[in-house]
């Protein structure tokens, strides 16, 4: 009978490979690309709630490439007290599938993926929809994904000036001293979300409410703001979308499944507020090039993304690449 081994790749493993800031952009744009050009399976997402108190939950996470010819699946959990313990908020591991065979290539840790491809994502979303030379960007958020936020975009627009804030003074004031360390550039950090986001072009929301607060609000929408929101839970002012010239999601199927207490937009959903009518377009028909992001420099434009599982698994995709080139990772036998 035929052997089976796959490849185990720790977070240490993945460290090891050099991979940079422009190859997971690259990575992510790529699959976006593909998903406006329908060559993918995106399945929805589910979500596992344990009987724990409500200390955190599971995603589940589908999908396929058809230009790669991978399959995955990743496992992510979403524990907001985490940091208590010392562990990241979100930890996840990836399976990546052979859609010939069945076979199992490769178990990934995703903890990093899962971060770094939210912040592509967030970048990825600014190269086609905020207005050229944006030259501030306003951050609420400390968590994992906030790092790569903010590091992947600055990447691209190389702020003049970049404001952030979270809801614990310890938290805010690591998070700036580290970014200011990375970048190679004073980070201002503020103490409310007013502060931060009011009057910046580029406005980020990843907070990690436990009960809908509106820290963004209408008036923080000036003409050329590109806002990106995708906290667990909204924190966005319920009529905001009034204000709104384009809205753009990562896939509108995904904006509306899952447990109706989650996502950013989610009771502008449950109201009636945000329909199929408003959105303007998913980001793979953007960066596919069959409809326009920015259009003239004064659009208000919003762009909410979910999570799309085949950015997790073309991230991983490129890193298992790697691995294997270089004989990195631990091989285990399946069979």
């Amino acid at each position: 009978m035929t052997s089976v081994w796959l490849r185990y790749l720790t977070g240490a493993d993945i460290d090891s490979l050099g991979v940079t800031d422009a190859d997971i952009v690259g990575a992510v744009e790529d699959v976006l690309a593909d998903h406006g050009r329908g060559q993918v399976v995106f399945e929805p997402r589910t979500h596992l709630v344990p009987d724990n108190g409500g200390k955190g939950h599971f995603n589940i996470l589908r999908g396929h490439l058809s230009a790669k010819q991978v399959s995955g699946v990743k496992v992510v959990g979403d524990f907001v007290g985490n940091f208590e313990q010392g562990l990241p908020s979100e930890m996840a591991l990836i399976l990546l599938l052979d859609p010939d065979t069945g076979m199992p290539r490769a178990i990934v840790d995703g903890t990093m993926i899962t971060e770094a491809r939210t912040g592509a994502m967030t970048a990825v979303g600014a190269k086609y929809l905020a207005r050229p030379g944006s030259r501030v960007l306003g951050h609420i958020g400390a968590r994992g994904t906030a790092w790569w936020n903010v590091v992947l975009l600055d990447s691209l627009f190389d702020f003049a000036e970049i404001r952030v804030t979270s809801k614990r003074p310890e938290s805010r004031e690591d998070f700036g001293r580290r970014l200011s360390e990375r970048l190679g550039k004073d980070v201002r950090v503020c103490a409310t979300a007013e502060e931060t986001l009011d009057g910046a072009d580029i406005q980020v929301e990843a907070s990690r409410l436990v009960e809908p607060e509106a820290l963004v609000r209408r008036e923080f929408l000036r003409p050329g703001t590109f806002l990106v929101p995708y906290g667990t839970i909204s924190a966005l002012e319920l009529t905001l979308l009034e204000d709104v010239d384009k809205l753009v999601v990562d896939d509108w199927r995904e904006s509306r499944s899952g447990n109706p207490r989650f996502g950013a937009l989610r009771p502008q959903l449950n109201a009636g507020l945000l329909t199929e009518d408003k959105v303007h377009a998913e980001i793979g028909d953007i960066v596919a090039g069959s409809k326009p992001g920015r259009e003239h420099d004064a659009e208000r434009i919003l762009f909410w993304h979910r999570g799309l599982s085949t950015t997790d698994i073309a991230v991983a995709t490129m890193i298992l690449a790697r691995a294997e080139a270089s004989g990195v990772g631990t091989m285990l036998p399946y069979r």
